[in-house]
């Protein structure tokens, strides 16, 4: 989706209304007059040519980009029954009929596979008759040549039920997916490579890459296009490419791979931002590839989509807007987004009410679970602006699936003036159960557990690395450094960190027994030096410096976003030589196998802890009371049907991450805001008992409870109203 401005059904032919649906006939009856006028100029000309002694080369078609396709790539599949999706007469046709796309973006990765059917339901329920998706490339080959396609990875399984419910499918299929997903789809591992990749580009060590990835996922996809019986209609090569540069040699080399798997009667799409500089970059000339705008409700669509037209084939131009936006994404820190309901659907209409197509985006947001959040940066890579660990969007249909709501009703209204059938009857919200406070203990200090770590995960480096380098792609590293006091001096400078770093030291011979002592946090958004304590130390000070990574930037000229710490580290002037980066090995969404070590140390710390060792973890931590450190504790659903969805409330907790039965379900930080309260859904919990452990990286609540709600909040932070009107 753009971030250059601001946001700002079924199989079944659907169009504006009876009276139009009759009025396209005559247009029917003119397409076949004008394919049998075709074919009769094609048998004439065929027979002249026999006559004179054969098809002779000068009569062959000039070859087109779409015809370029390598044939042992190329996949056939018998056809029987099997429908017909094509562009035409500035229309879509499905079958012989014109067709108007009504349809929504819903992202199979942002929803547990158990709630499938249900969004795609009440996606339905409000008109729609399309689903688009992104295909996230990080998510499906999170180490190189370690391929995922099963659990919330299951794309097959997805498409497959969009079948099931008589619902189209619109396929992103990247390689760059944008998304506010974490290095834009791009797995992470793609930055390690030196020397470093040139991504979205022609370069060819980055297209080899792609080449070997879509030589997984497109085979997958081919037999689920609507030519051979299955749903995907259209397949988006690249997305928002004119937002970014203009290499027009790589968007050609995605339409020739993606012919040679898919053939060529599938429709190739590009989305652009409705601007006449990011269709001249974005989009390829021709017939061979449909351009698609994108724009906000408050812009006016017909001057968009006329514009539109200019950058495809004469008759092949439906208007139609890929990413109509429903709300919009929220940073960190910032108040949640939110857009009128009557004012959205007010400029629905207008696209609809003159035969347009739309795709809402997004029509259902959901929640980036695990580490996989994007980011944005501003006017240089040091604004850098980190997503929610919520993507509700503000979309019609809420992040727990409610659509009990002011936009839903209104979209849904307009989008039944223009069914030509009565839209299906709405779901009601699931239940929601609040299980009350549940009582945390501390059960380990991190640097209590660096013993434990397996010695395989510490990596030595005269300079600091990147977390990449390393090979830990998500979550935390840190940086440990040993030095004499009297040799140095006292301020400390990074110059590059990515993105947040704690820091701290330790003196074995001081008072504090050697417990490591916070001196404070340098931060990617403002970097500043810190002074550390004038320590007399009779043994060597260690230097800890913990990073985090917040999520990589997903859009943009500042993608490449390596993270760690990615400069010298200097003590006073002197740089600092001889690292340890030891990786801390958390669980990420999807990832084999399912359990992560720290997070069965922490939980075992907890049903094994005595109220003594209990005890001295408390005074260990006395001075030290931003020292990272586990928590954790459980709570008990009674009765199987009372296993509903639930959210966890932070309030008064610092910032960390939090884990359900050892499900990652994504950062917490309530201090700064907006979001308080992190979305469960109910297939994580369990009947019996459920375990919380939380990794809290400065102050836990004082009285170390979190409590399990019925409902979101994002009123959190220091502002006093925390929702940004759009």
């Amino acid at each position: 989706m753009s971030r250059s401005g601001g946001p700002i059904g079924s199989h079944s032919h659907t169009c504006s209304s009876t009276a139009e649906s009759t009025a396209a006939k005559p247009k029917l009856s003119a397409r076949k007059r004008k394919r049998s006028t075709k074919m009769t100029v094609f048998f004439t000309v065929l027979v002249l040519l026999l006559a004179f002694g054969g098809l002779v080369p000068v009569f062959a078609p000039l070859p087109s980009l779409s015809s370029h396709k390598s044939p042992h790539h190329h996949h056939h599949y018998k056809k029987m029954n099997v429908g017909k999706f094509e562009i035409d007469e500035d229309m879509f046709w499905k079958d012989g009929h014109p067709f108007q796309i009504i349809g929504g973006d819903l992202h199979y990765f942002r929803v547990l596979p158990e709630y499938w059917e249900d969004r795609l339901l009440r996606a339905k329920a409000m008109g729609l008759n399309t689903i688009q998706t992104y295909v996230p490339w990080n998510l499906h080959e999170p180490k190189p040549g370690k391929l995922v396609f099963k659990g919330i990875a299951d794309l097959v399984s997805f498409l497959k039920l969009c079948q099931k419910l008589d619902l189209l499918v619109m396929l992103r299929a990247g390689p760059y997916i944008c998304a506010e997903w974490d290095l834009g789809g791009f797995p992470a591992w793609l930055l390690a490579i030196k020397p470093a990749l040139k991504l979205r580009s022609s370069d060819p060590a980055f297209l080899q890459l792609v080449e070997k990835w879509w030589g997984v996922l497109l085979p997958k996809i081919a037999p689920l296009l609507y030519d051979n019986g299955g749903p995907v209609v259209m397949v988006q090569i690249e997305n928002e490419f004119g937002s970014y540069g203009d290499d027009k040699v790589y968007l050609h080399h995605l339409v020739t791979l993606a012919r040679a798997h898919l053939g060529e009667d599938i429709i190739l799409y590009t989305t652009d931002g409705g601007s006449r500089e990011n269709l001249e970059k974005g989009t390829i000339r021709g017939d061979a590839v449909f351009s698609a705008v994108d724009f906000s409700a408050g812009e006016e669509p017909w001057p968009i989509f006329k514009l539109q037209k200019e950058f495809n084939a004469p008759g092949k131009s439906p208007p139609i807007c890929s990413e109509f936006y429903t709300g919009w994404l929220t940073h960190w820190g910032e108040k949640i987004a939110k857009t009128d309901a009557d004012y959205t659907a007010t400029f629905l209409r207008k696209i609809l009410s003159q035969n347009g197509s739309a795709v809402l985006y997004m029509a259902h947001g959901g929640t980036n679970f695990g580490f996989y959040n994007g980011a944005n940066t501003g006017a240089d890579e040091s604004d850098y602006q980190p997503d929610l660990t919520s993507y509700d969007y503000d979309a019609p249909i809420k992040e727990a699936g409610d659509v009990e709501n002011e936009k839903f009703n209104a979209l849904r209204r307009v989008v039944q003036t223009y069914s030509a059938a009565s839209l299906p009857s709405v779901p009601r919200d699931k239940m929601k159960t609040g299980y009350g406070p549940i009582q945390l203990q501390k059960t380990a200090l991190l640097f209590d557990l660096l013993d434990t770590f397996d010695p395989a995960d510490v990596v030595e480096s005269e300079n600091p690395i990147s977390m990449e380098t390393v090979g830990q792609m998500f979550g935390f590293l840190l940086y440990v450094y040993e030095y004499a006091g009297k040799d140095y001096g006292t301020g400390l400078h990074i110059p590059k960190v990515h993105d947040r770093a704690q820091v701290f030291v330790s003196c074995p011979s001081g008072d504090n027994s050697g417990r490591p002592t916070y001196v404070g946090t340098i931060e990617r958004w403002s970097n500043q030096a810190l002074s550390l304590p004038n320590a007399r130390c009779a043994s060597n000070i260690t230097l800890y410096i913990l990073v985090e990574n917040m999520g990589r930037v997903n859009f943009g000229q500042y993608l490449f976003d390596e993270k760690g710490i990615l400069s010298s580290v200097y003590l006073d002037e002197k740089t600092l030589h001889g690292w340890k980066m030891i990786s801390i090995p958390f669980h990420n969404l999807n990832e084999e196998p399912k359990t992560s070590p720290i997070i069965h140390a922490a939980y075992s710390g907890f049903t094994k802890v005595s109220a003594s060792a209990r005890k001295n973890l408390e005074h260990k931590s006395e001075n030290t009371s931003k020292e990272p450190a586990f928590y954790a504790g459980r709570f008990s659903i009674d009765k199987v049907n009372q296993v509903n969805d639930t959210y966890i409330s932070f309030n008064g907790w610092g910032k960390g991450i939090a884990f359900i039965n050892e499900f990652n379900i994504g950062r917490f930080w309530p201090s700064f805001g907006p979001q308080c309260n992190l979305y469960v859904p109910a297939p994580i919990l369990r009947h019996g008992e459920n375990i919380v452990v939380i990794f809290e990286l400065e102050s836990p609540n004082s009285e170390l409870v979190v409590h399990s709600v019925d409902q979101p909040d994002f009123m959190c932070g220091s502002s006093k109203s925390n929702v940004h009107q759009l």
